[in-house]
């Protein structure tokens, strides 16, 4: 996946917003709170987002992936998809949209509804 097609996927999801910071890291949220965390390092589009539990573990040793830095320190459940061969692209696509999905259950039901997420 390419930095291009992240933001453009990213996007398409609902009640989304894209910021640049933190070194120009391209930073996705829904209502305010980050889902996925992207940036080029070298010719590499590393990814950061959030998984549930079972995922994490599943994902957290397998090649190209990682527990996130900082995040996973203070035992959040955020993995680092960072080099090859780490995840498809249509793998990757559906840990983003998992990651929305569960970042969207973190707000409150007036948020929620306010941004049209009850349901998604």
């Amino acid at each position: 996946m390419t930095l291009d097609e992240y933001n453009r996927y990213c996007s398409s999801l609902t009640a989304t917003s894209h910021v640049v910071q933190w070194r120009g890291a391209h930073v996705w949220k829904v209502g305010d709170k980050v889902f996925a965390i992207g940036r080029v390092e070298g010719n590499v589009l590393t990814v950061i987002f959030k998984t549930s539990p079972l995922s994490y573990d599943i994902l957290k040793d397998q090649a190209g992936l990682r527990p996130a830095p900082y995040m996973a320190s203070r035992g959040m459940k955020w993995i680092q998809h960072y080099t090859s061969p780490g995840l498809n692209d249509t793998d990757l696509a559906e840990y983003l949209s998992e990651s929305h999905r569960l970042v969207a259950l973190g707000l409150s039901k007036k948020k929620q509804k306010e941004l049209g997420l009850l349901g998604c």
